[in-house]
């Protein structure tokens, strides 16, 4: 009886030591399956991280390269406006030499009047005002600046012709005769010099009657006529 007893408690103290043992041995799996699990999850998140930077790397490059692009385009775009705005306003200022547009602005107005004759011996011719006159004129305020010249309502360009027909003048195929308004648009100072000592407005003074006036308002009507060339011919004979 006695030794059942020991050998109870025997079995048991095996029991009791099996059963820690199996208890600290199932404690130990599951810490290094924590560990695995956590090695496992910090290993994958790497693994997202690094596809995310690569993938953020290609954004970064592809958005450099198209804002290149975007640049060189916006570039083009400019030098294309630029050259457009100089050719519009090209021929804008053709349009005028051409007169093929109304022009208003600042400028000169001229008044020439035939003169009257002081001795009836006198001879009359130089006291009129003739298309050598007007041409003169014009070729003056051509090369002081004028943008724009009319006679009488009549545009002066390039293809004009100021010539003689008997007791009237014809500009641009249309008769003229005194006075004489002669608008020029341009430099009212520049245009208004060529009334100096010696120049031809001084020589016409002689005999005609001449009034030169700075303006600041001019309008000058576009002309529809043939084009030629040069400001005014001097083709014919005078008046």
């Amino acid at each position: 009886m006695e030794k059942n007893k020991q050998t109870q408690v025997v079995i048991g103290v095996i029991c009791f030591i099996l059963a820690v043992a199996i208890t600290l041995q199932f404690r130990t799996m599951s810490a290094k399956d924590s560990v695995a699990s956590k090695t496992f999850v910090n290993d994958s998140l790497k693994d997202t991280l690094l596809k995310w930077e690569e993938k953020y790397d290609n954004a970064k490059n592809e958005l450099e390269i198209t804002t290149k692009q975007l640049e060189e385009e916006r570039n083009n775009a400019t030098t294309n406006d630029e050259s457009s705005k100089e050719k519009t306003e090209q021929i804008k200022k053709n349009n005028v030499l051409l007169g093929l547009t109304d022009v208003e602005g600042p400028g000169v107005v001229i008044t020439a009047k035939d003169g009257q004759a002081t001795v009836a011996t006198d001879n009359i011719s130089l006291y009129l005002v003739h298309d050598a006159d007007l041409r003169e004129v014009v070729n003056e305020l051509a090369n002081a600046g004028a943008e724009a010249i009319s006679i009488n309502d009549q545009r002066i360009t390039n293809s004009t012709c100021i010539t003689c027909a008997g007791n009237v003048i014809l500009i641009n195929g249309e008769k003229v005769t005194s006075p004489f308004v002669i608008k020029a648009i341009g430099n009212k100072d520049s245009l208004a010099a060529i009334d100096r000592p010696g120049g031809y407005i001084q020589y016409m003074k002689d005999y005609t009657s001449v009034e030169i006036k700075k303006n600041d308002k001019i309008s000058i009507k576009k002309y529809s006529g043939a084009l030629v060339q040069n400001y005014a011919t001097d083709d014919s004979d005078n008046k």
